[in-house]
Order: structure tokens, then C-alpha cells, then sequence
């Protein structure tokens, strides 16, 4: 049936009025049901919370009971003042539970137990990462030394291998011993003077001490 036909535009308007009729009505109607307020008999048109602990049950009034109701009700009827406001805080969060960061919800059960296990587990692993990464900080560390640095060590007289303490203390014996202040003023190692402070000071640019 084409969308332009007459009989279409029926069905389609028929459908959108009977829809704005059952909006009109109120929600919670049904044929038939009359008004629940004792002594009256018009169509209950309207539905109104039953209370507290009556969660998704409903009276049914007609229009005028059910604005009598309206202004009576209270939901927290009943309650202290520490209740309302107990039950404000948890509808922040959709009345769901919470649970402190860092707190095991289930308490002493036997799933708190293994999660107590796994979490001791993790604290060993990680114990024994810290004690490896300690002893790498403690042992010199194996460098591939590029050919300059290496005739840097070997101007100083050292193995590839030595650690900064180790090149800094022999530059400082080296510079003592060839320096013309500690030979009486003779300038004869100066060249090799000059050699032990461009090697150190290379190795110092690089890092090595």
C-alpha cells in the first residue's frame, strides 16, 4: 500500500490519537477501576506511591483525591533526623554498597583469605625485585666502553672495568705525581700532565665517574 494512500493517513492518525488519549489519562490507569478514596466512585485516573516499603505499589485516585494525597505524603514519615539523613548520603551513590580504597569488602572469609594470600604473594615479589635492583646498583655495572674511552682508561693506567671511585682516585694520584709543584718545579711530564686531565675529563663526559 503506498504511503500517500488515503486508508494510510487513517491508520497512521487512528494510532497517534489513540496514543495522546492513554497520555491523557495518566499513567496507572485501567478500564473500569474506580477511585480508592472511601466514598468515592469516579474512574481512578491517577496512581500515587503507596510509601516507604511499598516500593512499586500503588494507590488509585481520581484527580481531585489524588492531589488531596499529594499534600499528605511523606516519604520519610516516620524516621529520625540520623535515617533521612543516612538515606540522602546513599542515594548520592544509588543506595549501592561501598567499600573503603584499600579495604577487603569480604571480610574474614575464605575468599578474603585468598585474596590475604595473593596480596602477601605480590609483597614478596616485590621484595625480592627491590633486593635485585639493590644489588645491581651495588656491583658495577658491564660497559661497552667505545674506543675512545677505553684509551682514556688505558691513559690513566686502569683496567676497562674500573669503577668511578676507582678513576677518580687515580687521577688524583696521577695529577699529584706529575704535577711541576711536586717535582721541585721541573715542567718535563707536563705533556703526560696534560694527558691524565683530557683522559678523566673525557671520562667524565661520558659518565663513567
Amino acid at each position: 500500500m503506498s504511503t500517500s494512500s488515503k486508508y494510510f493517513d487513517k491508520i497512521r492518525i487512528g494510532k497517534r490519537q489513540a496514543r495522546r488519549a492513554a497520555a491523557s489519562n495518566g499513567p496507572g490507569v485501567q478500564s473500569g477501576r474506580t477511585c480508592q478514596w472511601e466514598g468515592c466512585d469516579k474512574p481512578a485516573t491517577h496512581r500515587a506511591p503507596m510509601g516507604r516499603a511499598h516500593e512499586g505499589q500503588y494507590f488509585h485516585f481520581c484527580f481531585d483525591h489524588v492531589r488531596e494525597y499529594n499534600k499528605s505524603y511523606n516519604y520519610f514519615s516516620g524516621l529520625d533526623d540520623d535515617a533521612v539523613a543516612k538515606f540522602q548520603k546513599d542515594a548520592v551513590v544509588g543506595h549501592r554498597p561501598t567499600w573503603t580504597m584499600g579495604v577487603n569488602r569480604w571480610g574474614n572469609t575464605p575468599e578474603a583469605e585468598g585474596t590475604d594470600r595473593h596480596a602477601g604473594a605480590s609483597a614478596r615479589v616485590r621484595a625480592r625485585l627491590q633486593a635485585r635492583s639493590g644489588e645491581r646498583q651495588a656491583s658495577p655495572r658491564a660497559r661497552r666502553l667505545r674506543s675512545l674511552e677505553q684509551k682514556a682508561l688505558d691513559d690513566l693506567g686502569l683496567p676497562h672495568s674500573a669503577t668511578a671511585a676507582e678513576i677518580k682516585a687515580r687521577y688524583k694520584e696521577l695529577v699529584k705525581r706529575h704535577h711541576p709543584d711536586a717535582n721541585g718545579g721541573d715542567r718535563s711530564s707536563e705533556d703526560r700532565l696534560r694527558q691524565i686531565i683530557q683522559a678523566y675529563k673525557l671520562l667524565k663526559q661520558t659518565g663513567l665517574c
